[in-house]
């Protein structure tokens, strides 16, 4: 190299003062290696991140077991109301059994007590209901019972009248869990 000067190294404290970082970082790096804070550290590290993950997975899988038991709480009572509101003279006894098989409790007794009049009054008046839902929420619930409020109109034609009356409903349902099967305990006209 012709004429041109080469840098020369830093001296003095200046010199000192860039070489520290570097020795600094290598000191740490070889406590690293040489000690057992860092192996614990990973290891107490490790043990709560696992923990923590398979605390959000529980809440997580127990979220959606309850959106799951809400969904099927919400189709049982919709289910259970449009066999309330849907009777038909002419098949009254297919109709009645639909009840029956989504009650239980004291509901189911009273229904089945009451089948015969019912019976009677359905055939000698021709009546004919077709019922559906309009709208249902559940007011509470827990792992073996629920409430469900629910909001029905039907169409009722019979020999009063034979052009047909619309009805609404709101009816309070009360359900439990019995063998997998959300059923009707209880039905109540409110409003």
């Amino acid at each position: 190299m012709s004429g041109a000067t080469q840098p020369r190294p830093p001296a003095g404290r200046f010199a000192r003062a860039l070489r520290a970082p570097r020795r600094l970082g290598a000191r740490l790096a070889r406590t690293a290696r040489d000690s057992r804070v860092a192996p614990v550290a990973l290891a107490v590290a490790t043990v709560a991140v696992s923990a923590l993950a398979v605390w959000l997975g529980l809440q997580v899988h127990e979220q959606r077991a309850a959106e799951q038991r809400n969904q099927d709480i919400l189709a049982a009572a919709r289910q259970s109301a449009v066999n309330f509101t849907s009777l038909d003279h002419r098949h009254y006894e297919r109709d009645s059994r639909n009840v029956l098989k989504s009650a239980t409790g004291e509901f189911k007794k009273q229904f089945a007590a009451q089948t015969g009049q019912l019976t009677e009054l359905v055939e000698k008046n021709k009546s004919v209901s077709k019922g559906q839902v309009l709208e249902a929420g559940i007011t509470r619930a827990d792992e073996r019972t629920a409430r469900v409020l629910v909001v029905a109109d039907s169409k009722v034609t019979n020999t009063a009248a034979p052009e047909g009356r619309a009805r609404t409903y709101r009816l309070q349902l009360d359900l439990r869990l019995e063998h997998g099967r959300w059923l009707t305990s209880g039905v109540e006209f409110v409003g």
